[in-house]
């Protein structure tokens, strides 16, 4: 297949458009099923942490686009602990009794977002450099 009629292939549509647009809605909809279905259990585990402390109440309870980025930012401190750990937003206590089940769904999450984002930047300098 010439390089011309690769970028004319069903193949090239999924790859540039069709994957990263895919795996977004999977991670909106992953994302939405975290905050409805495990969110009180990763606030019961995170109960010593300042940013629980601060916004405890009202996680969960301002909208959608909110779940969304308290997720992420809760999936960050997971994942990302040492520097949340040195901002005070999470207890060290907190982290190593986390459940490994809540952690392995919000390493999934972080995973999503982080392969989807990479994806977007890579079609983008492929696209530059067509």
């Amino acid at each position: 297949m010439t390089e011309e009629e690769f970028w004319k292939s069903w193949f090239a549509f999924w790859i540039v458009g069709g994957g990263p647009f895919l795996l977004g809605i999977i991670s909106i909809g992953y994302t939405l099923y975290l905050s409805r279905c495990h969110l009180d259990a990763i606030k019961d585990a995170l109960k010593n942490s300042r940013y629980i402390y601060l916004w405890g109440p009202s996680l969960g309870r301002r909208g959608v686009i909110w779940s969304l980025l308290e997720i992420a930012k809760i999936a960050g401190m997971v994942t990302w602990s040492k520097a949340y750990i040195r901002i005070g937003d999470v207890n060290a206590a907190d982290l190593e009794s986390f459940p490994p089940y809540l952690k392995r769904l919000l390493v999934i999450d972080t995973a999503m977002k982080v392969i989807g984002f990479t994806w977007l930047v890579t079609v983008a300098v492929l696209l530059k450099f067509k």
